[in-house]
């Protein structure tokens, strides 16, 4: 993937796809900046990638906070003097139910950490990427306000369809400077987000084509691949890995 000595931030990395594509960026040989909330699972995340011989660094803080984006940026030049690209995947799903019904404090906070924050991060690794020729970001969208509108998701879905045009917009204004943004959009998979209820596991199942939900590291694959030179000719996509949720109906 000739991602040795790049540097990459990775965000929602203490556990699920954020984690799973911190190690695997690690395993190429990339140094990785690690955010989340939560330091006691970042530090272990990079225990791991140090006992592995690999290089990372983690620094704790809400995405939605615009001194804290800032801060991942600086974080990753003063350690490893670059920066190359950008896993911003951090995410909630807040509190589910109608529009009628929700809460206007939901909709703040579900559109800050998923739609906000990635302008925030945008606005100030972008300027970083330029030091270095360019590089790639890419953002976590989904399916859902995408291909399929699912009841009481609904600042989820708009966060999130959100991202999939500020995706577009970055990538028409950068792609002469050699910056690629893309949106990754998976589909349902195995992470602390999705909770340990067997039988709503079963239910989302049964949404995609492959009747299975995904492990975190086949998401982790997908995002690898928009990070590095072997995507060198895409951006501004809405790139799907959802198990074939969005085309199945049975």
């Amino acid at each position: 993937m000739e991602l040795k000595d790049r540097t990459f931030i990775v965000t929602g990395a203490s556990s699920g796809i954020g984690a799973a594509t911190a190690l695997l960026l690690a395993s190429q040989g990339a140094n990785v900046v690690l955010g989340a909330r939560r330091q006691a699972e970042l530090d272990q995340v990079v225990r791991q990638i140090s006992q592995a011989n690999g290089h990372a660094v983690c620094l704790a803080g809400d995405v939605s906070d615009e001194a804290y984006a800032k801060a991942l940026v600086h974080c990753a030049q003063e350690a490893f003097g670059r920066l190359d690209g950008a896993f911003n995947n951090a995410g909630i799903v807040g509190d589910m139910g109608p529009v009628s019904d929700m809460r206007s404090s939901n909709w703040d906070r579900v559109i800050a950490v998923n739609l906000s924050s990635g302008f925030y991060a945008a606005k100030h690794q972008i300027p970083a990427l330029f030091e270095n020729g360019g590089g790639s970001l890419v953002f976590t969208s989904s399916f859902v306000g995408y291909t399929i509108g699912l009841p009481g998701m609904a600042a989820y879905a708009a966060a999130k369809s959100g991202l999939i045009g500020m995706t577009q917009v970055l990538a028409a204004e950068h792609g002469a400077d050699n910056v690629r943004v893309n949106a990754l959009l998976p589909g349902g998979t195995l992470t602390p987000m999705a909770g340990d209820d067997a039988s709503f596991h079963e239910v989302v199942r049964g949404l995609h084509a492959l009747k299975r939900m995904a492990e975190p590291s086949e998401i982790a694959q997908a995002a690898l691949f928009l990070l590095s030179d072997n995507a060198s000719f895409v951006t501004g996509s809405a790139m799907i890995a959802d198990g074939g949720n969005s085309i199945s109906k049975m």
